[in-house]
């Protein structure tokens, strides 16, 4: 179904690089899908940690920028030759608009795809959709800019779920809770009673936690700063809560009988993924979850490392496939599986964004998810 579509006028929450580390909500102009994309009217967009390495500093993408990157909503308008959405369909944007053509796309890798505009914040032509009122182009963050009333995204990007999965949950499944759930299903295929232990419970550690309980991993052992985080990792499936600090390789040993099968680091902090092997048993996998600050690296001992026969595995958005991981965790917090409410500990408008990203920087939040009014 094909529905004629205008260039609209959105409010959205815009990044400058000239205010500090302040977001602006702008008007602007969003121009009418093209062929193969479609306009989604968003509900949901979650304030993700990702979005704070751009305001920080410690990222660079091409300015202006709108922020955002989870994000679900409604469809409500099509351009030519989409043949898979109508308008009304309830769907979750994937951030990774991968080429769809490629080998690593082909072999059911397109979060490996190399062709990928997305970091580049340009959709897969090349393109933006946006500009403000002096008629200059305005790039949308990892080719979404989802803190934005609506927005264009290939027909691909928009994934189709249950009408009944709320908006604010389907809006974390985008990035932080899919990127979890693919962490321990797709990256390091966790078995049911394998021991792991997880470095970081905000939002994607706690989504690490909920699939590790669901794939029957034990014991889960969860390690922060946060004594309120840790009572949240708690409530997510962790059997054992652990304070972070130099005697943990010690304390994950004794919990786990020799070191944890898999440990996950979902933070993105040097000194962290650097313990991270030492917390595994021989054999072992560590999960490289979060991401640093451009241009750091991460020094590992070698020689143990093979020793051990020890594998470090990097993932990028939880390996997923959107169109079959995104329904995939839908169906699971459909059946109680997943309770993905949890995991949200504030809902604020669009004029409240950079509260929400003070209060994540403050460490005060698990999940701030900006909510659009109808």
């Amino acid at each position: 179904m094909t529905e004629t579509a205008e260039p609209m006028r959105v409010r959205a929450a815009v990044y400058r690089g000239d205010d500090g580390n302040r977001l602006a909500v702008e008007t602007l102009t969003l121009a009418a899908p093209e062929h193969g994309e479609v306009r989604v009217r968003v509900r949901a967009a979650g304030v993700c940690g990702s979005d704070r390495h751009v305001l920080d500093g410690e990222w660079r993408v091409p300015l202006p920028a709108i922020m955002g990157h989870e994000a679900a909503g409604t469809v409500e308008a099509v351009g030519p030759g989409v043949r898979g959405l109508a308008v009304g369909d309830h769907v979750i944007l994937a951030w990774h608009q991968a080429c769809q053509r490629c080998g690593e796309c082909a072999g059911g890798k397109p979060w490996a795809c190399t062709r990928a505009r997305s970091n580049d914040s340009l959709l897969p032509d090349g393109t933006t959709r946006w500009s403000d009122a002096d008629g200059s182009a305005v790039y949308p963050y990892l080719a979404t800019g989802a803190m934005s009333e609506a927005v264009v995204v290939p027909e691909f990007a928009a994934i189709r779920i249950d009408e009944r999965v709320p908006f604010d949950v389907a809006s974390l499944i985008g990035c932080s809770v899919g990127t979890g759930y693919g962490a321990v299903v797709n990256n390091a295929r966790v078995l049911a009673g394998e021991s792991a232990v997880v470095i970081g419970a905000g939002g994607v550690g706690l989504s690490i936690i909920s699939a590790l309980r669901l794939a029957g991993a034990t014991p889960i052992v969860a390690v922060d700063v946060s004594e309120a985080k840790l009572a949240e990792a708690r409530r997510a499936g962790a059997t054992h809560a652990v304070p972070s600090g130099a005697e943990l390789p010690e304390r994950v040993t004794g919990i786990t009988a020799g070191g944890a099968d898999v440990a996950f680091e979902a933070i993105g902090r040097v000194q962290t993924m650097q313990q991270l092997p030492e917390l595994i048993r021989p054999g072992g996998r560590a999960v490289f979850v979060g991401l640093p600050p451009e241009g750091r690296r991460v020094e590992v001992d070698g020689l143990l490392l093979a020793y051990e026969g020890k594998t470090i595995i990097g993932s990028n958005y939880g390996g997923l496939v959107p169109a079959r991981d995104f329904p995939r965790v839908a169906g699971a917090y459909l059946s109680g599986a997943l309770p993905l409410e949890d995991l949200i500990s504030a809902r604020v408008g669009l004029d409240e964004v950079n509260e929400a990203f003070d209060a994540m920087r403050r460490g005060e939040r698990t999940r701030s998810v900006i909510v659009f009014d109808d």
